[in-house]
């Protein structure tokens, strides 16, 4: 009884209209939340049971929309039982532990990102060298430290959050994001630099990395036979759309606390929603329709499913 009395409470203020319109709410995103763990989970399966896609590229690529279904699992339920109920809450501990999933994942995305990056320069730039450079040990490494170096600095800010006294109980959002930030009585100064640090370690040098690897392939591409260009095409286009879609929306999420106050609450809602709706199904739409083999292998998964 006295720890349910010690429990702080954090309320959701970013929605609009709930009570009105909230079996509509719940309608629209279960729907979108099974989409999501239908479209990502058949590619991932896809390259899974195929040997074919059992290269560097698909392997990233299954990791990226393993953190889809994983980030949104995260999220979709704790806000469709939100629609459903009279008041949008949520408990501290159980707030912090959604931003350390939230902002470790999508730091991964952006690791994993840049591998594929590296992959496809390798590839396309050094293709006698390939096999030797991108080896199981080599994914392997990449994989553990995309998922292991975002976890481990988002966790100091997190930790550093835990005990700050809060003189705010509201977020103005969905979820837990850095809008945490302005609950706290007194901004940290250690865990404003741990962020930044943060920031640039998982964000800002792996897409500049991106955007000199794409540079260079393109460059070189450009002076080589067309079907070296048509290649870099069919391999590197997805992942840079995949790349400013991600970019954009969390240029959005890190800006949102500074210029929360120049955004109304419908279109703040709008917004955050591109993160929970349309980034996990933009994923496995384009590389399901972008890359070659994956849609070889939808094709005959559908076609067989429509014989039986």
């Amino acid at each position: 009884m006295d720890y349910e009395l010690n429990v702080t409470y954090i309320t959701f203020g970013g929605h609009v209209d709930v009570h009105k319109y909230r079996y509509l709410y719940f309608l629209i995103m279960f729907t979108v939340y099974i989409l999501i763990i239908c479209c990502n989970s058949t590619i991932i399966c896809l390259i899974w049971i195929h040997k074919n896609l059992h290269e560097p590229m698909y392997i990233f690529i299954a990791a990226l929309l393993l953190n889809s279904v994983v980030v949104s699992t995260a999220m979709y339920p704790k806000m469709l039982i939100d629609f459903l109920s009279e008041k949008q809450i949520i408990s501290y501990s159980a707030c912090l532990f959604q931003f350390f999933l939230f902002y470790s994942l999508s730091g991964s995305e952006f690791l994993l990102l840049s591998a594929m990056a590296y992959d496809r320069y390798v590839s396309i730039c050094k293709p006698l060298h390939y096999p030797t450079i991108m080896r199981k040990n080599t994914v392997s490494i990449f994989l553990i430290l995309a998922w292991l170096v975002p976890a481990s600095q988002i966790a100091v800010p997190v930790i550093l959050s835990a005990d700050m006294k809060l003189c705010s109980l509201t977020v103005k959002g969905i979820f837990c994001n850095n809008a945490i930030y302005n609950l706290h009585c007194v901004s940290s100064r250690a865990r404003s630099i741990f962020g930044v640090v943060a920031l640039m370690n998982i964000a800002l040098f792996p897409v500049l990395f991106i955007l000199f690897t794409y540079t260079k392939i393109f460059i070189i591409s450009y002076r080589s036979c067309g079907q070296v260009r048509k290649k870099a095409a069919q391999t590197c286009l997805p992942h840079l759309l995949v790349l400013i879609s991600f970019a954009c929306l969390c240029a959005y999420d890190v800006s949102i606390v500074r210029l929360e106050s120049d955004f109304t609450k419908t279109a703040r809602l709008i917004m955050t929603l591109q993160f929970v709706l349309y980034h996990p199904l933009f994923n496995p739409i384009i590389y399901g329709l972008k890359m070659k083999e994956i849609t070889k292998h939808l094709k005959r998964l559908f076609c067989q499913s429509k014989e039986i």
